[in-house]
Formats: structure tokens, C-alpha cells, sequence
């Protein structure tokens, strides 16, 4: 069979198994099994990379995450590597980076930094700026030390194993997260990707989805330089109870933005200066 007939035969199974864009999948998917651009008859003809390719078609007709199959994720403006150890970085996330962006920092703290996309994009976009990533779990720092090292970032971040601000000392004029915001009883609607492929502890506090909210807001100004910035993603349907935890501790201009889809997305208070 030719390389068009097998992506067509993939991109039907992944059709079947209601795929959104199955041609496209199938592509990536034939990329990540056939690196070299050009394939010669003798690799075709061998069969054991045709194989690894139908594997990943059927690995992913059962909701295994694109991501982890082709080894990555596009996320602003880099590929960051991506496995079942961490969250897959996503477009609504993004908001959260322009909306840090639009200020001015030199010092950031990103709690929960998972595949350290967040913090990564940060100082990538911001030259002389440092940060730390904090993280309970060893597996998501590995992770986010394999991107920085891939983005040659490793004088500039700093990555701690740590429960949230326990192990943290010193003061930042950013501090950035996005916690785990799910609520107990919204796991089940998921999609199996996410629900059956990411880390649970990054997804739900196991409670009512603000957990996280209530000790980041409520320890955040001990970490905070005078006019600092404390910005968390949040789910749409969290803005009011997250912008009033913020003001109970003392932040100031607190407000909401809205990602591309016009969905609330990230709240953000300031230190009083």
C-alpha cells in the first residue's frame, strides 16, 4: 500500500471512533512514525514502522491524547514535550500568558507549573526576567526541566518540588497558577483524554473545584513585592468566587478577563503598593 492509502485507512478508523479532523490526526500521527520526510520502498515495504503507525491510530481511536503520541504540544509561541505525567498545555491557557504579558515583571512564581509551559513562555517572551516552577510532583518537574532545557532556559529557571508556596521563599512581583479547578462532580463529564490520560491530582481538588484558590489567594500576599500581580486561570464558571477571595485578602483592581471565546478564563489582583 502507498503512504496515501494507509493515512486514508487511518484516517477512517479515526473517523469512526468520532475523531474530530481525522485526516489531520492521521498526519501527525504518520509523522510521528515516519520522522524522515521522504520514506523509501524498503521502510514501506518492511512493514515494522507501518505497524507503529496503526498502533498509534488504534491508541488513539481509544482517546489516547494526540499529544502523548506524537511526544508534544503547540503552546503560544514553542513545542513543549507533554506526557501523562502533566497536563496538556491549552489554548484557553494562553490568556493567562497574554494577560501577564501586558504587564511588567523581572521576578515570576508559577505554582502547579506542570510541563512548565506557562512559566517557560513567560521568560522566553520577557528578556533578563527569572522564575521559579513549583511542583508537588517529581514527574511533572522532570517534564518541565526537559522543556526548559529544550528551550535554553536553565539560567533563568528554577524548578522546586514544593506543596504550593511550602517550600518557597522570597518575594516575586508575578506570581502565576492554574490549579486544579475541577469539581468532584464534574470528573465524570470530561473527555476521556483528559479524564483517563491526565493526572488527576492537576485536574480536581476532589471537592468543589476552589480549594486551590482559597490557600494561593490567601498566601500569595506574603510572596508578593508591593504592586505585585497574582493572575490564576479559572473555569468559567469560577470568576465571582475567585475575585472575591482575592479581595478578602487584600488585592487590589481585581478583575476578570475573557479568553477567545468570550468565556471568563483568568482573575487577576494587584499588591497595594
Amino acid at each position: 500500500m502507498t503512504p496515501e492509502q494507509l493515512t486514508a485507512e487511518a484516517t477512517a478508523m479515526l473517523n469512526e471512533a468520532g475523531i474530530s479532523n481525522p485526516r489531520r490526526e492521521a498526519r501527525l500521527l504518520w509523522q510521528a512514525a515516519f520522522p524522515r520526510r521522504y520514506i523509501d520502498n524498503e521502510e514501506l515495504a518492511d512493514g515494522t514502522t507501518t505497524e507503529k503507525f496503526f498502533d498509534l491510530v488504534r491508541r488513539r481511536a481509544a482517546r489516547e491524547p494526540l499529544s502523548h503520541l506524537v511526544g508534544y504540544r503547540d503552546f503560544y509561541a514553542h513545542r513543549f514535550y507533554v506526557n501523562s505525567d502533566v497536563l496538556d498545555p491549552r489554548p484557553d491557557t494562553e490568556t493567562l500568558i497574554v494577560t501577564a504579558l501586558e504587564g511588567l515583571f523581572d521576578n515570576v512564581l508559577d505554582l502547579g507549573t506542570g510541563s512548565g509551559c506557562i512559566l517557560l513562555s513567560l521568560l522566553a517572551e520577557r528578556a533578563g526576567a527569572v522564575g521559579v516552577g513549583a511542583d508537588i510532583s517529581d514527574d511533572a518537574l522532570a517534564v518541565a526541566r526537559k522543556n526548559c532545557a529544550q528551550l535554553e532556559l536553565e539560567t533563568r529557571a528554577t524548578f522546586v518540588r514544593s506543596d504550593w508556596f511550602d517550600q518557597i521563599t522570597g518575594k516575586f512581583d508575578l506570581i502565576v497558577s492554574n490549579p486544579p479547578y475541577i469539581a468532584l462532580d464534574e470528573m465524570d463529564d470530561l473527555q476521556p483524554e483528559v479524564r483517563l490520560h491526565e493526572p488527576r491530582i492537576a485536574l480536581t481538588d476532589e471537592a468543589d473545584g476552589l480549594s486551590a484558590y482559597r490557600l494561593i489567594c490567601n498566601r500569595a500576599p506574603q510572596f508578593l513585592t508591593a504592586g505585585g500581580r497574582l493572575m490564576v486561570e479559572i473555569g468559567p464558571t469560577q470568576a465571582q468566587s475567585v475575585k472575591t477571595l482575592m479581595q478578602e485578602a487584600g488585592l487590589i483592581d481585581v478583575n476578570v478577563v475573557l479568553d477567545l471565546d468570550g468565556r471568563d478564563r483568568v482573575v487577576s489582583g494587584n499588591m497595594p503598593k
